[in-house]
């Protein structure tokens, strides 16, 4: 009985985490999402100290109001092509939970669409690939008029090993 009470509780969690307001950007001709409550700001491209020995998919940190943010490339963590930086590139600085507390990372994206309220019966569980592929950081896909949209979580985009060493960075 109680092993019903959680599935059940994870499930009322899990719609809940799902149906809501999105930021959606563009990486590669492909549209993601993610969860409002995890963007904190949108700021155009500006200048980005790179640190030395990190993975090619830090790029660096950037000084935000004082502020020291690692920033990370969405394009290179997710193995895509890179490509020179437009107009339109723009960093989404998310928060981030890391344990016990919360931290501050710039995605660099190709560009901001919008912010789309979705829905859950727009909403299906990731395709599962098999495996030997991980994707517990895809919360779900959002089925729009114009295609598929891949929600994230970004909580879970890059490895908690990959956070304290970003943390580090800083």
């Amino acid at each position: 009985m109680a092993q019903l009470a959680q599935t059940m509780d994870q499930a009322i969690k899990t719609t809940t985490i799902k149906t809501g307001k999105y930021l959606t950007f563009i990486l590669a001709d492909e549209e993601y999402g993610i969860g409002i409550l995890k963007v904190k700001e949108i700021i155009g491209m500006m200048p980005i100290t790179s640190v030395p020995r990190t993975p090619d998919f830090v790029k660096g940190v950037i000084n935000l109001r004082g502020k020291v943010i690692p920033v990370i490339d969405l394009r290179l963590k997710f193995t895509m092509a890179s490509i020179p930086y437009s107009e339109r590139t723009c960093i989404i600085v998310v928060e981030i939970e890391l344990e016990s507390e919360t931290v501050l990372i710039g995605i660099v994206v190709d560009a901001v669409s919008e912010v789309l309220n979705i829905q859950q019966e727009e909403i299906e569980d990731s395709p599962s690939f098999g495996t030997s592929l991980d994707t517990n950081y895809i919360l779900g896909m959002a089925k729009m008029e114009g295609g598929v949209k891949i929600l994230l979580d970004i909580d879970k985009v890059m490895s908690t090993k990959e956070i304290k060493a970003l943390k580090e960075t800083n």
